[in-house]
Protein backbone atom coordinates (compact mmCIF):
# COMPACT_ATOMS: atom_id res chain seq x y z
CA UNK A 1 0.00 0.00 0.00
CA UNK A 2 3.18 2.14 0.63
CA UNK A 3 4.09 2.13 -2.79
CA UNK A 4 0.48 3.31 -4.21
CA UNK A 5 0.55 6.04 -1.48
CA UNK A 6 3.70 7.28 -2.87
CA UNK A 7 2.07 7.29 -6.32
CA UNK A 8 -0.76 8.99 -5.35
CA UNK A 9 0.91 11.99 -3.12
CA UNK A 10 3.87 12.19 -6.67
CA UNK A 11 0.56 13.09 -8.82
CA UNK A 12 -0.79 14.94 -6.39
CA UNK A 13 2.18 17.26 -5.99
CA UNK A 14 2.98 17.14 -9.48
CA UNK A 15 -0.14 18.58 -10.20
CA UNK A 16 -0.41 21.12 -7.99
CA UNK A 17 2.74 22.34 -8.20
CA UNK A 18 2.29 23.44 -11.96
CA UNK A 19 -1.12 24.48 -10.75
CA UNK A 20 0.50 27.17 -8.28
CA UNK A 21 3.52 27.81 -10.63
CA UNK A 22 1.24 29.07 -13.50
CA UNK A 23 -0.68 30.90 -10.59
CA UNK A 24 2.43 32.32 -9.27
CA UNK A 25 4.44 32.63 -12.75
CA UNK A 26 1.37 34.26 -14.65
CA UNK A 27 -1.04 37.79 -14.42
CA UNK A 28 -4.32 37.31 -14.09
CA UNK A 29 -5.10 38.04 -17.03
CA UNK A 30 -2.89 35.49 -18.41
CA UNK A 31 -4.77 33.08 -16.42
CA UNK A 32 -8.15 34.64 -17.57
CA UNK A 33 -6.79 33.95 -21.47
CA UNK A 34 -6.93 30.11 -20.40
CA UNK A 35 -9.74 28.69 -20.67
CA UNK A 36 -8.72 26.51 -17.77
CA UNK A 37 -8.07 29.32 -15.71
CA UNK A 38 -10.67 31.89 -16.61
CA UNK A 39 -12.37 31.12 -13.12
CA UNK A 40 -9.42 33.85 -12.19
CA UNK A 41 -12.03 36.66 -13.48
CA UNK A 42 -13.66 36.18 -9.90
CA UNK A 43 -10.70 36.74 -7.88
CA UNK A 44 -8.16 39.35 -7.41
CA UNK A 45 -4.54 38.89 -8.77
CA UNK A 46 -3.10 38.65 -5.43
CA UNK A 47 -5.70 36.10 -4.03
CA UNK A 48 -4.41 34.25 -6.99
CA UNK A 49 -0.87 34.47 -5.82
CA UNK A 50 -2.09 33.00 -2.57
CA UNK A 51 -3.80 30.39 -3.61
CA UNK A 52 -1.01 29.35 -5.75
CA UNK A 53 1.95 29.53 -3.35
CA UNK A 54 -0.74 27.58 -1.16
CA UNK A 55 -0.60 24.88 -3.73
CA UNK A 56 3.05 24.96 -3.80
CA UNK A 57 3.85 24.44 -0.56
CA UNK A 58 0.84 21.54 -0.29
CA UNK A 59 2.88 20.22 -3.24
CA UNK A 60 6.57 20.35 -1.05
CA UNK A 61 4.12 19.62 2.16
CA UNK A 62 3.08 15.78 0.37
CA UNK A 63 6.43 14.71 -0.30
CA UNK A 64 9.39 16.46 1.63
CA UNK A 65 8.49 15.75 5.30
CA UNK A 66 7.24 11.68 4.81
CA UNK A 67 10.08 11.29 2.30
CA UNK A 68 12.74 12.99 5.35
CA UNK A 69 11.45 11.98 7.68
CA UNK A 70 11.79 15.50 9.50
CA UNK A 71 8.10 16.02 10.53
CA UNK A 72 6.09 13.65 8.92
CA UNK A 73 2.99 14.96 10.65
CA UNK A 74 2.91 17.72 8.05
CA UNK A 75 2.38 15.70 5.07
CA UNK A 76 -0.88 14.08 6.44
CA UNK A 77 -1.88 17.91 7.06
CA UNK A 78 -1.03 19.35 3.84
CA UNK A 79 -3.05 16.75 2.22
CA UNK A 80 -5.87 18.38 4.13
CA UNK A 81 -4.96 21.24 3.09
CA UNK A 82 -5.53 20.26 -0.62
CA UNK A 83 -8.75 18.78 0.14
CA UNK A 84 -9.91 22.24 1.86
CA UNK A 85 -8.28 23.92 -1.51
CA UNK A 86 -10.18 21.64 -3.94
CA UNK A 87 -13.70 22.12 -2.03
CA UNK A 88 -12.78 25.80 -2.31
CA UNK A 89 -12.48 25.23 -6.31
CA UNK A 90 -15.37 22.92 -6.80
CA UNK A 91 -17.84 25.54 -5.14
CA UNK A 92 -16.43 28.27 -7.22
CA UNK A 93 -16.54 25.81 -10.68
CA UNK A 94 -19.96 24.91 -9.90
CA UNK A 95 -21.02 28.70 -9.03
CA UNK A 96 -19.64 29.79 -12.89
CA UNK A 97 -21.26 26.99 -14.27
CA UNK A 98 -17.72 25.19 -15.10
CA UNK A 99 -18.97 21.70 -14.92
CA UNK A 100 -16.57 19.79 -17.26
CA UNK A 101 -13.99 21.16 -14.05
CA UNK A 102 -16.43 19.73 -10.96
CA UNK A 103 -15.19 15.69 -12.10
CA UNK A 104 -11.60 16.86 -11.79
CA UNK A 105 -11.62 19.04 -8.36
CA UNK A 106 -13.44 16.47 -6.64
CA UNK A 107 -11.17 13.64 -7.69
CA UNK A 108 -8.17 15.39 -6.65
CA UNK A 109 -10.02 16.19 -3.23
CA UNK A 110 -10.67 12.70 -2.50
CA UNK A 111 -7.06 11.62 -3.72
CA UNK A 112 -5.54 14.21 -0.74
CA UNK A 113 -8.52 12.31 1.58
CA UNK A 114 -6.67 8.95 0.53
CA UNK A 115 -3.23 10.81 1.59
CA UNK A 116 -3.95 12.10 4.69
CA UNK A 117 -5.93 8.82 5.93
CA UNK A 118 -3.21 6.81 5.09
CA UNK A 119 -0.14 9.14 6.26
CA UNK A 120 -2.23 9.83 9.57
CA UNK A 121 -2.35 6.11 10.19
CA UNK A 122 0.84 5.49 9.40
CA UNK A 123 2.05 7.71 12.16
Amino acid sequence: MNIIVWIVQGVLAAVHLGAGIAKLSQSREALMANPNMAFAEDFTGPVLKMVGTLEILAAIGLVVPWWTGIAPILTPIAALGLVALMIGATITHGRRGETKMLPVTVFLALLAAFVAWQRFGDL
